[in-house]
Parts: C-alpha cells; structure tokens; sequence
C-alpha cells in the first residue's frame, strides 16, 4: 500500500468514526468516550499526512509512532463503547478491525522505516 492509499484509508476511517460517534445515545458516558474517539480517530489522519510530509527518517518515525499510539487508542476507545453497550458490538466490529489494521500497518511501515533507515547490511 502506497502513502496515498493509506492517508485515504486514514481518512475515510476517521469519517466512519464522525458518523458513528454522532451515532451514539445522547448520555454523558457517550459524550465524554465520543469526544476521546474523535480526538484519536481524527489525529490517526491528521498525524500520519505529517508523517508523510516528514523531513527526515527519524521524524516519519516519530511521527509514524504517534499515528500507532492515536489508532490503538481508538481501538481501545470504540472497544469501550461497545463494551458499556452504547452500541452493538457488531454496529462497530469493522471499525476495531480497521483500527487495528491500521495499527498493525503502522507498526510494520516504522520497522521497514527503522531498517532501511540503517543502511545495506554487511
């Protein structure tokens, strides 16, 4: 998958969690979780198109690192409103599939980053 591809795929991700937080009962639980998912979500696309615009190997992974950290807290936070039955489990299972997707991506594009940022092996 190309940068392209995947600031889309960040993008659209972030989109589908606007449209499921606005989803969600009208509760103060449901707010506060929202407003967390929001921030996480949106900072997933937002952090990885900084990336992308990197000056160097070490900021991309740097920044790389944030994008991963912001996608397993949206994880953990759309876990949790499932978990506190704001919404069904299977209203949300895809987006937790796709956080974690995106994590695992990222977790895999800083360890290539990390080794070719090391030079040819001897």
């Amino acid at each position: 998958m190309n940068q392209n591809d995947f600031k889309e795929r960040a993008k659209v991700f972030a989109l589908r969690v606007i449209k499921m937080v606005d989803a969600l009962p009208n509760k103060r639980s449901a707010d506060v979780m929202g407003k967390q998912l929001l921030r996480s979500a949106t900072s997933v696309a937002s952090n990885y198109r900084a990336a992308c615009r990197g000056r160097s190997t070490a900021e991309f992974i740097a920044k790389l690192g944030i994008v991963e950290e912001e996608a397993d807290e949206s994880q953990g936070w759309i876990e949790m409103i499932a978990d506190a039955g704001l919404l069904k489990r299977k209203q949300v299972e895809s987006l937790i599939q796709e956080a974690n997707e995106i994590t695992a991506m990222t977790v895999a594009s800083i360890k290539t980053a990390r080794s070719n940022s090391k030079g040819p092996k001897r």
